[in-house]
């Protein structure tokens, strides 16, 4: 079993940064391929971005591609979502999430975080 608590979460202005953290206990952190994951209200969870154990490959929806970054340290057992030029449509519950693969993909994620709340205000 893996544990993921996500933090972070705040409200924010359009136009402003904010850089959420996903703290992983449970299993060894780098046999994981990481991801992030938001549901913006009334709609259904999207995939953000996801990283592979070594943190070298990444994928990003194109929604936000240029404006967030993921990222990982595997010594602090933690991955990371920098996101900057944030929009009100950026607004959405964000979960992180560990697949059983330290390959990068967009799918097939087994643990899930509790979430974080992120509010864009324009």
């Amino acid at each position: 079993q893996v544990q993921l608590v996500e933090s972070g979460g705040r409200l924010v202005q359009a136009g402003g940064s904010l850089r959420l953290s996903c703290v992983a206990s449970g299993r060894t952190f780098s046999n994981y391929a990481m991801g992030w994951f938001r549901q913006p209200p009334g709609k259904e969870r999207e995939f953000v971005a996801a990283i592979n154990w070594r943190g070298i490959n990444t994928a990003y929806a194109d929604s936000v591609k240029g404006r967030f970054t993921i990222s990982r340290d595997n010594a602090e057992n933690t991955a990371y979502l920098q996101m900057d030029s944030l929009k009100p449509e950026d607004t959405a519950i964000y979960y992180c999430a560990a697949r059983n693969s330290p390959l990068v993909a967009t799918t097939s994620y087994k643990y899930w975080g509790q979430g974080t709340q992120v509010t864009v205000s324009s």
